[in-house]
């Protein structure tokens, strides 16, 4: 990346699961690329070449790479910043993935830490980026049951606690001893989420109602 993008290349900086000591299996790998100034039609081009390059060499994670190339400029501010290999697709989880990587939950790959630049989101935009991410579950509830059950527990701890820097497996172990009634739910997710193989316990009407009851936990926490 850095020979095909040489000085526009500020920061590279991967998170997600496997900045966790307990992650576990993870489904992709995240990761944030600064660019000093947008990249040209060559530079697109070649990026392109490389990821497809990275997908071939090393199955199945060179394909799940999940990136975001965002300006420099954008990155220190709070808007949600526009994927510049992408138009008009913008980071709604920004806020998110500043507060992990402001706080050391990354590998820095290239550049200064991301807490010398990044701004600190508020809780209101924390607020907005889970209510985002719960949209995302909600449209891919049959889709991808294991993730959603997952996310889901992270999403009522985060709401309940107010952190967000957690992986998704430490809220399943959170959501396991409190919310026991769903803990085998939960454990059928955590086995499916390891081995890609969805779990016969995660029937479509139990992982709905688990949604009703998350989604119930949730609007509790934000009237408070």
């Amino acid at each position: 990346m850095a020979q095909i993008l040489g000085d526009k290349l500020f920061g590279l900086y991967v998170y997600g699961a496997i900045a966790f000591p307990e992650g576990g299996a993870t489904g992709d790998i995240d990761f944030h690329a600064r660019l000093a100034s947008p990249p040209d039609a060559s530079e697109r081009e070649a990026l392109s070449m490389l990821h497809a390059c990275l997908a071939r060499a090393y199955p199945p994670m060179g394909a799940e790479l999940d990136g975001w190339y965002i300006l420099l400029d954008d990155a220190l501010h709070s808007a949600r910043p526009e994927h510049q290999l992408s138009p008009d697709m913008y980071d709604h989880s920004w806020a998110l993935h500043r507060a992990h990587l402001r706080a050391g939950r990354c590998f820095v790959l290239h550049g200064p830490a991301p807490g010398q630049f990044l701004p600190a989101p508020s809780w209101p935009e924390i607020e907005g980026a889970l209510e985002w991410e719960l949209e995302y579950v909600t449209a891919h509830l049959a889709d991808a049951p294991a993730y959603c059950v997952l996310n889901l527990c992270r999403l009522v701890y985060s709401f309940r606690t107010h952190d967000v820097v957690v992986s998704k497996r430490a809220c399943a172990a959170w959501a396991m001893e409190r919310l026991s009634d769903w803990r085998s739910l939960i454990e059928a997710a955590l086995r499916s989420y390891d081995t890609g193989a969805v779990a016969e316990e995660l029937w479509p009407s139990r992982v709905t109602a688990f949604y009703g009851f998350a989604c119930e936990q949730m609007r509790v926490e934000i009237v408070r």
